[in-house]
């Protein structure tokens, strides 16, 4: 008998924060954070104010690490929803590598979508905000096709061959 591996789930989706601040953006800001405090501090030593110069530098640090660092963070987020043969799971991972994992049964859960608390899965008292990096719209469209992934779950097509016609 051949041994088959895990089957493939009904569902996956996988979200990832937002990160518009592509490679040649950040140099661009990189050089502005550094341009900033050498003209600035050009112009202040003419008129006088010496003493501002290291704060305005540290200033411009304070912002460029600051940014760097959020925009690595962003990088290592996601949230990944499955529905497989017995089991709808949420597993996430959020910036500094905390991960967590709600395992709920798909035959119970529905899907919750409002404008208050967002895009939430509810098995009875237990609720699994999901959709954490998505916009209104795009909560609405997973709301949409979770809804669907989950009605094709709890409603199967079986495919008998005895009862084909002949």
């Amino acid at each position: 008998m051949p041994e088959t591996g895990p089957e493939p789930p009904l569902f996956e989706a996988v979200s990832t924060p937002p990160r518009s601040l592509r490679p040649l953006a950040l140099a661009v800001l990189a050089v502005l954070c550094v341009g900033w405090p050498l003209v600035g501090g050009v112009v202040f030593m003419l008129i006088g104010a010496w003493p501002v110069v290291p704060f305005l530098g540290l200033e411009s640090a304070l912002v460029l690490f600051g940014v760097m660092l959020h925009h690595r963070w962003s990088g290592r987020a996601w949230e990944v929803i499955s529905i497989g043969p017995a089991r709808l799971s949420v597993r996430w991972r959020d910036g500094r590598g905390r991960q967590d994992e709600a395992v709920l049964d798909p035959y119970w859960v529905h899907v919750e979508l409002c404008d208050r608390r967002g895009l939430t899965l509810v098995q009875r008292d237990r609720r699994v905000p999901v959709g954490r990096f998505l916009s209104a719209e795009e909560k609405a469209d997973l709301a949409a096709a979770l809804r669907q992934a989950l009605a094709a779950y709890r409603q199967p097509v079986f495919d008998n061959p005895q009862l084909r016609a002949p």
